[in-house]
């Protein structure tokens, strides 16, 4: 029998963490932290991370396990979160998925980006070579020239990749290069190998969408109150350059161009509150076309731990 695995996913700042905290404490879980920028060490403010008070009430995993600098995608996430499965169950303890990065909980459940080991993918992950050797490429000849190239050996992932898509093209170009397969066989042979998917409940999470703009708006303001321009500072102190991926992420760029002197502070918390609010219309776009979430308000503690154990008591 499979482990029971349940997912508490939704917008940013609609609840997640105090929802996910009070349930951990009822049920006995510890938390798989489902977020693409809460991996990072050093950014803690502008990842919105569980304070260090609530990571000692309940454990967690998958936080603070890369520095800025290093490169983490779902493939990553899909095997550190494999990993992660088997230890709390080891324990008899409950996982909890818990994030708002719909792509790799999709990862993980489905396995649509795990690697392709029949293929000597994995082995090969490690290699940075050939991604020194596209990065150089497209330095010299550009997009547009890799681009092409993609249409000619992977034309499945090139349709579904958009041409500016840097990272994505780079991605597919590796995989074909380390492997010899397209992309995008990779992914219907993983679909094939896993026609069952993992069973989880997904609890999603939702409020009314001017409730959430406001939380939204007071949690970028407070996140500037509690440090972020400090934390920025220090990340670029250490060494972290503002182009990194880590650091284009929301929040460290907007405080990096306040460092850098290109907004004022009125600007910069604006320009932060609005992209974030964007997100999270994406975030809800994408979740809500997932028929397997189950919905609630944030605050119905009770009727989610209901639903809960109904599942339980079916998967024991």
């Amino acid at each position: 029998m499979e482990t029971p695995l349940i997912s508490i996913i939704g917008p940013t700042a609609v609840g997640k963490t105090g929802l996910v905290l009070r349930l951990a404490d009822r049920f006995g879980a510890e938390v798989i932290s489902v977020d693409s920028m809460q991996v990072y060490r050093y950014m803690d403010i502008g990842t919105a991370k569980p304070a260090r008070s609530e990571q000692k009430m309940v454990k967690h995993h998958l936080i603070d396990i890369v520095d800025p600098d290093e490169e983490y995608n779902v493939s990553r996430f899909v095997i550190d979160s494999e990993n992660a499965c088997k230890d709390i169950s080891s324990r008899r303890k409950l996982p909890i998925l818990a994030g708002g990065t719909g792509l790799y909980l999709r990862g993980f459940q489905e396995g649509i980006f795990a690697l392709d080991t029949d293929n000597g993918f994995e082995k090969d992950i490690a290699d940075n070579g050939i991604v020194d050797k596209l990065k150089n490429e497209l330095a010299k000849k550009g997009r547009a020239i890799l681009y092409e190239r993609l249409k000619s050996c992977d034309p499945d992932s090139a349709a579904r990749i958009h041409p500016n898509d840097t990272s994505r093209l780079l991605r597919a170009l590796e995989v074909f290069e380390k492997t010899g397969i397209s992309w995008s066989t990779h992914i219907a042979r993983q679909r094939e190998r896993r026609q069952a998917t993992r069973q989880i409940l997904k609890i999603g999470l939702t409020c009314d969408r001017n409730v959430l703009y406001d939380r939204i708006n007071e949690r970028t303001a407070k996140m500037f109150e509690s440090g972020l321009i400090e934390e920025v500072n220090n990340l670029l102190e250490m060494g972290y350059e503002r182009n990194m991926k880590s650091m284009q992420s929301i929040g460290y760029r907007h405080a990096a161009n306040y460092i850098f002197g290109e907004w004022d502070l009125q600007e910069t918390i604006s320009q932060m509150a609005r992209d974030t609010r964007h997100y999270a219309k994406r975030q809800l776009t994408w979740f809500g076309k997932d028929p397997q979430i189950i919905w609630f308000e944030s605050e119905r503690d009770k009727d989610i731990s209901e639903q809960i154990d109904i599942y339980l008591k079916k998967e024991t």
